[in-house]
């Protein structure tokens, strides 16, 4: 018995492919550049919020300065939401990690809530909305300088190059983009499909290499030789990471329902920022922003924490990740869904000292991400990422499974899109978790 190969798509040539592979590798360099932008203004933001002016003033910026400029943060953000042109793009918590470009005129409001979440503490990414931006200028620009490009193909193009450049390497875009180009329904070989997605995520990876911005840089033990008993334990921090994912996404539509309730943007912003500055008063600046520098910290000193800080810096983090998302700020899931995956399977380790702390912490980084992204590929890739270690990698492909059983039949990690935009309607649809 053989397996029939579909014949090659004719409209995919080596010729075309080369061609096309120009475009492909300026949108990559291109999305680079403007994710290192938008994440240069925004450090230099956080550095005036958490070091010179606390400095300059002689105030703790541990203590009540969180609450302080979290709940400006969410004030500045409702005002843009409110009242400035775009409002602030489409809502994070009800858009996907890829969606179909946005108009130009939603990007600077766009841009400006995204650099005062990421500057301000919040919890929550650049992925979706660097996505959103890049995306958006790129369909516009090929759509004048190359007009026989499909929207399709430059969409996909600027976000395999935020991907790229967002975690420091180009396979995570192909493996997040497989699952998408192995659901067309046209023939051809899967390369060719992948072909110039991964120009543009190696170009966009390359040019922040070159930057000098590394995604992933932690130090763990490798865990070397396989045990049998590791793939019980591990399958167990896995299911557990997973529970608490499947909670977390349980709660999402409920929080997100009680902070809507508040209706107008400005209010929601300004008591999220509020509960976000609380929240960072109780748990820290740990518990506070993007989550990837924090992972660095937690995982510089693994003995500092015990078992109960560990679960309270997720918890704080989860509430934190859930009350971010639901209260209009614009931002991406993934990064602190990283961060409370990375502390859950620290607490994995420190509950079975047997498991090694590298897969630990790679098992229960699978678990969340598989009920925040919906993607197997991803959720090992960023396991194996944080890890650092590529023996892990065997383990985790069949600790992956169960934990797949139990999330391929719960609903995605994310709000269903209102029928009008909240940002300027009063009375936002009730929302739901999407199917």
């Amino acid at each position: 018995m053989s397996l029939a190969i579909p014949p090659r798509d004719p409209e995919v040539t080596p010729k075309r492919l080369l061609i096309l592979a120009v475009p492909a590798l300026a949108i990559g360099v291109l999305s680079a550049l403007v994710l290192w932008a938008l994440n240069s203004v925004a450090a230099v933001l956080d550095s005036a919020l958490w070091d010179g002016i606390p400095g300059a003033l002689g105030v703790d910026p541990s203590g009540w300065w969180i609450v302080l400029v979290l709940t400006l943060t969410g004030l500045a953000v409702g005002l843009v939401l409110q009242f400035m042109p775009g409002h602030g793009g489409s809502d994070s918590a009800t858009t996907e990690l890829v969606e179909p470009p946005q108009p130009l005129g939603n990007l600077p409001s766009l841009v400006i809530v995204t650099v005062l979440a990421l500057a301000g503490g919040v919890s929550l990414g650049p992925e979706n909305p660097i996505i959103a931006v890049n995306t958006a200028i790129m369909v516009a620009m090929v759509a004048r300088l190359m007009p026989s490009v499909p929207m399709q193909l430059t969409v996909l193009l600027a976000a395999s190059g935020t991907i790229g450049a967002l975690f420091g390497t180009p396979v995570a875009a192909a493996l997040v983009f497989t699952g998408i180009v192995a659901a067309l329904k046209s023939g051809g070989a899967l390369w060719d499909r992948l072909f110039l997605p991964l120009a543009a995520a190696g170009a966009g990876s390359f040019t922040m290499r070159l930057l000098g911005q590394p995604a992933f840089a932690f130090d763990i033990p490798v865990y070397g030789a396989p045990q049998a008993l590791d793939l019980l334990t591990g399958t167990i921090v896995a299911v557990g990471a997973v529970v608490i994912g499947l909670a977390m996404l349980a709660a999402f539509p409920i929080v997100y329902r009680a902070m809507h309730s508040l209706r107008y943007p400005v209010i929601v912003a300004t008591a999220g920022g509020l509960l976000l500055g609380l929240l960072g008063l109780l748990g820290g600046p740990i518990t506070m922003f993007k989550g990837l520098d924090q992972v660095g910290e937690l995982l510089q000193d693994p003995d500092k924490y015990d078992a109960g800080q560990l679960a309270a810096m997720a918890g704080i983090k989860i509430v934190a990740l859930l009350v971010a998302a639901s209260a209009m700020f614009r931002g991406g899931r993934v990064f602190p869904a990283t961060f409370i995956g990375v502390a859950l399977g620290m607490l994995g380790h420190a509950l079975i000292p047997s498991l090694p702390l590298g897969l630990a912490v790679g098992c229960a980084v699978v678990g969340v991400l598989l009920v925040v992204t919906r993607d197997g590929w991803i959720s090992i890739f960023v396991a194996v990422a944080i890890a650092g270690d590529i023996t892990i990698l065997p383990m985790l492909c069949i600790i992956v499974l169960p934990a797949w059983l139990l999330v391929s039949g719960a609903p995605e990690f994310r709000i269903a899109a209102p029928k009008q935009d909240p940002a300027s309607a009063s009375t936002p649809s009730p929302p739901v978790a999407a199917d």
